[in-house]
C-alpha cells in the first residue's frame, strides 16, 4: 500500500510538472507570436527611430534595463505586445554585450502611474544622474496638457520641473496597438539641457508625498495593506 501511494504521489507531482511545462511553453509561444506581430505590422521599424534618438546623443547608451508596469503576459494581449518590445528593444541596444554593470539605465514603464515617474526622477534627482537616463513612458508633455497647471506643479512637481530639459519622442500610432502604446514617448535629458536650468530647480529636493493628490495611480506605503502587496511604490 505504502509503494503505491508513492507511485501515485509521484505521478500527481510529474503531471503537475508537465502541465507547468506547457503552460510555459504556450507562453513563450505567445510571446514569440507577439514579436513576429511587432516585426511584420511595421510598428517596431517605424519606432526604431525614436528608440535610436537617445541613443545617437547620448556619449554613454544604456547598459541596464529596468522594467516598471508590465502586466499579466501570460494572459493579457497589451502586456505580451509591450514586453516584446521590450525584447527587440534590448536587441537594439545589445545589452546582453557590456562586460561592466554600466551606469547609465533605461527605464522602461509604459503606462505606469504619473507618481512614479515622478518618484523616479526625485530619485535621481541631479543632472548627473538624469542625464544617465533614458525613459520610455507616458509622455510627459502629456501629462503636462492634461493637468491643471496648479495640481502639475503641485502633485508632480519633478516631473514639471525637468520638462524643459527633457528631449522627447513619440512611439509612432498604430491602428493594431492604439491601447498597448498610446501616448508612449522615449525621453532623455541632454546634461546640456540640464545645465541650463536655474540653481533653484536643483535646490528643492522634498520627497513627494501626494497628500493633496485625488487620482494617485500608486498606493502610498502608509496607506498599503494586506490586499495590495505587489502594488506598493514609495
Amino acid at each position: 500500500m505504502a509503494a503505491a501511494g508513492a507511485w501515485r504521489a509521484a505521478g500527481r507531482r510529474r503531471r503537475r510538472r508537465e502541465a507547468a511545462e506547457e503552460e510555459e511553453g504556450a507562453v513563450l509561444r505567445r510571446v514569440r507570436e507577439a514579436r513576429d506581430d511587432l516585426l511584420s505590422s511595421g510598428f517596431w521599424a517605424a519606432s526604431a527611430g525614436a528608440v535610436r534618438a537617445p541613443l545617437s546623443a547620448s556619449a554613454e547608451p544604456p547598459a541596464r534595463c529596468v522594467c516598471y508596469g508590465l502586466g499579466r503576459f501570460g494572459g493579457c494581449p497589451a502586456a505580451r505586445h509591450q514586453l516584446a518590445f521590450l525584447l527587440l528593444l534590448l536587441e537594439e541596444l545589445g545589452e546582453g554585450k557590456h562586460g561592466i554593470e554600466g551606469s547609465a539605465t533605461l527605464f522602461y514603464m509604459v503606462h505606469c502611474g504619473k507618481a512614479l515617474y515622478n518618484n523616479l526622477l526625485w530619485r535621481n534627482w541631479s543632472a548627473g544622474a538624469l542625464s544617465k537616463m533614458v525613459i520610455i513612458g507616458n509622455s510627459f508633455k502629456g501629462i503636462e496638457e492634461r493637468l491643471l497647471s496648479r495640481i502639475f506643479e503641485r502633485d508632480y512637481s519633478y516631473i514639471a520641473k525637468v520638462l524643459k530639459g527633457t528631449e522627447e519622442v513619440a512611439l509612432p500610432t498604430h491602428p493594431r496597438y492604439l491601447d498597448t502604446f498610446n501616448d508612449t514617448s522615449v525621453h532623455w535629458f541632454p546634461l546640456q539641457k540640464l545645465k541650463e536650468l536655474s540653481p533653484e530647480v536643483w535646490d528643492f529636493v522634498e520627497e513627494p508625498m501626494y497628500h493633496e493628490c485625488d487620482d494617485l495611480e500608486i498606493i502610498r506605503k502608509d496607506h498599503a495593506d494586506e490586499h495590495h502587496p505587489a502594488a506598493v511604490e514609495s
